[in-house]
């Protein structure tokens, strides 16, 4: 990665548009115009998969699936897959948030008329990329298809309620419920190969302008998912399917007792018995996906927290060690090289940083880390080293105003005062106080959220940890990346050596 550059991170549903959520149409390719006008390099959006309840990207029915709700239908209308009239009567979404239920039902209901329109002949020129997007996935995509459609068919009920063949994932009993619902089955992988068409002439978009894409990878993935689903002999899980400890955190900045996630743990010796190959693929994915990805949760690859199934709270769970050096050096020599990052945050011991160092990986810095304590903090700037991807904050902090500004739940009054001295400043505009320490540190990449490049407050926050409700469904205001903020942007990337130049022609 070793190039000085900078970037923004925005998922897509955090975009203007008529639709209820921001999708890969053209207000995505206008906002890589805008990183290029800002002299900024980098991308990042948030996981990309199907999300399931809670409409949280870390918990999703798929980790090699997309998320068809990014499904632009401006772009199927072009594709001749919808037409004007399709439309017409659009429900008023409002623009400010994401409400969730009924853009899913909107676009599920687009997406399905899409398919609908393809069967009775729309786009015969797609019928070719189609099969061949079959066959190339499939190892994925019919299990992830077959999942979708026993969801629906059993009104959304986890698998594990299913019948029992089914639940086990017995391929005779999958195989009949699919030959009865047919349609079903082809409309999922449709709208799987619907989103990727739309994603890769993305990323192909951004690269051809030099901006590089910043993608996230959960490490766990969701119990109701077709991963656990359809290899339940990958996780420590009973013979019913029923996870015996579950994943988490221990108490830390986020939470007194912890956080409970609830996600199955891997059984890594049987991950090891095959050769790690389902990790292998999911990487593997992830870099076709991205240009970059930054691997959440890094420490749980040195040892997991695992807690009890039954417990209630994060706080009684344990350190178990994990194999993920093993792991690493086998997707390596099958894969080469491996552009990740590494989220080391949180409790971080010396077995962690050595692992993240053997492999290579850069770790992250965080600014609203720096001034709880004193001046060997390794998130203050002049800590930094240059193999290392900065920010402001991450999705999972409030906002750089909101934390500044709160005075229960964000800074405390020693850390304010410590950033005033700190920054030689009174906090008047504290979120580019933080992008301009970024920006100017030595770390090879600077990132800020777009809420802290619009000096929002708190009321634009993205995801409160261990809060199941209100979180993923902010979106940037129409018409609020003007010519003055990318003229800022630019000159700040050229004063501090990270503006990059477009690629010739």
């Amino acid at each position: 990665m070793r190039q000085r550059t900078a970037g923004i991170v925005l998922h897509p549903t955090s975009l203007p548009g008529r639709y209820g959520i921001g999708d890969l149409g053209d207000e995505a390719f206008s906002f890589v115009d805008f990183l290029v006008e800002a002299k900024l390099g980098i991308w990042q959006v948030l996981p990309l998969g199907p999300t399931g309840y809670g409409d949280s990207p870390y918990q999703c029915f798929s980790a090699f699936a997309g998320n068809p709700n990014l499904i632009s239908p401006e772009r199927l209308v072009r594709d001749g897959l919808l037409t004007r009239k399709d439309l017409a009567h659009m429900p008023h979404f409002p623009s400010d948030r994401v409400d969730f239920g009924p853009v899913i039902d909107c676009k599920k209901a687009l997406v399905l008329r899409a398919y609908d329109h393809f069967r009775e002949g729309a786009a015969p020129e797609l019928v070719a990329p189609f099969a061949s997007f079959c066959s190339e996935h499939a190892g994925w995509l019919d299990i992830y298809a077959a999942f979708q459609v026993l969801k629906d068919t059993r009104d959304n009920a986890r698998w594990d309620a299913w019948d029992p063949e089914l639940a086990a994932c017995h391929p005779k009993a999958v195989a009949r419920a699919i030959d009865a619902n047919s349609d079903r089955f082809d409309a999922v992988r449709f709208a799987q190969f619907l989103f990727f068409r739309q994603w890769f002439e993305l990323k192909s978009y951004a690269n051809g302008l030099g901006v590089r894409i910043l993608g996230d990878a959960p490490i766990f993935v969701a119990f109701d998912s077709a991963d656990v689903w359809a290899n339940r002999q990958l996780f420590k899980v009973d013979a019913n399917g029923q996870p015996a400890v579950v994943a988490g955190v221990p108490p830390d900045y986020f939470s007194k007792t912890g956080q409970l996630w609830g996600n199955p743990l891997y059984d890594w010796d049987r991950m090891r018995e095959t050769g790690y190959v389902w990790w292998i693929e999911r990487i593997r994915a992830c870099l076709a996906l991205f240009d970059l990805v930054r691997l959440d949760h890094f420490r749980g690859f040195a040892a997991c927290w695992e807690v009890p199934a039954e417990d209630e709270t994060a706080i009684d769970g344990s350190w178990v060690e994990v194999p993920g050096g093993e792991m690493f050096q086998a997707a390596s020599r099958v894969l080469g090289d491996l552009a990740i990052v590494a989220e080391d945050l949180g409790v971080i011991t010396p077995d962690v940083d050595a692992l993240r160092e053997r492999c290579g990986f850069p770790g992250m810095r965080v600014l609203q880390f720096a001034f709880s304590t004193d001046g060997t903090n390794p998130h203050l700037p002049h800590n930094y080293v240059p193999d290392s991807v900065c920010y402001t904050g991450t999705h999972d902090n409030d906002t750089t105003v909101g934390w500044f500004r709160a005075h229960k739940s964000g800074a405390t009054g020693k850390e304010r005062a410590y950033i005033r001295r700190y920054l030689n400043t009174y906090g008047t505009d504290i979120s580019w106080d933080f992008i301009r320490a970024a920006f100017a540190s030595v770390s090879d990449v600077a990132i800020a959220p777009m809420q802290d490049i619009l000096g929002l407050g708190g009321d634009a926050r993205m995801n409160r940890p261990s809060s199941a409700s209100g979180n993923w469904d902010w979106r940037l205001p129409p018409r609020s990346l003007g010519t003055s903020l990318r003229r800022r942007l630019a000159h700040l990337a050229e004063d501090t050596g990270r503006a990059y130049q477009e690629p010739e022609a």
